[in-house]
């Protein structure tokens, strides 16, 4: 059973920073993608970016040069450090297993999730 419990979310304020952790565990493929979405309220799930094993990155135009995705493969722990935090990155954060060799950030191509933890930023 594939399990993803994130981790590292909280109350900060803009200009801050923070680090999310996703620790996966159950998942036997050798070739997948993993990344991280966010959902607002009332707004819809987006992706916000994914990495390969290899260490290629992909990220959404709105965290580009503020975000980075890491993944320890030793320790199948997925991370995304949050510099420059803004009030419109409040969001629950979730990381996600796509299977297949790609790098991409559509939320249909995803089939494992955790149930996600909050980022709230204040301005």
């Amino acid at each position: 059973q594939v399990q993803l419990v994130e981790s590292g979310g909280g109350s900060v304020q803009a200009g801050g920073s923070l680090r999310l952790s996703c620790v996966a565990s159950g998942y036997t493929g050798s070739r997948y993608c993993m990344g991280w979405f966010r959902q607002a309220p009332g707004k819809e799930r987006e992706g916000v970016a994914a990495i390969l094993n290899e260490g290629s990155t992909t990220y959404a135009a709105p965290v580009k040069g503020r975000f980075t995705i890491s993944k320890d493969n030793a320790k199948n722990i997925l991370y995304l450090q949050m510099d420059s935090l803004k009030p419109e990155d409040t969001a629950m954060y979730y990381c996600a297993i796509g299977e297949g060799w790609f790098l991409g950030l559509r939320v249909a191509d995803f089939g494992y999730w955790g149930q996600g933890t909050q980022v709230t930023v204040s301005s």
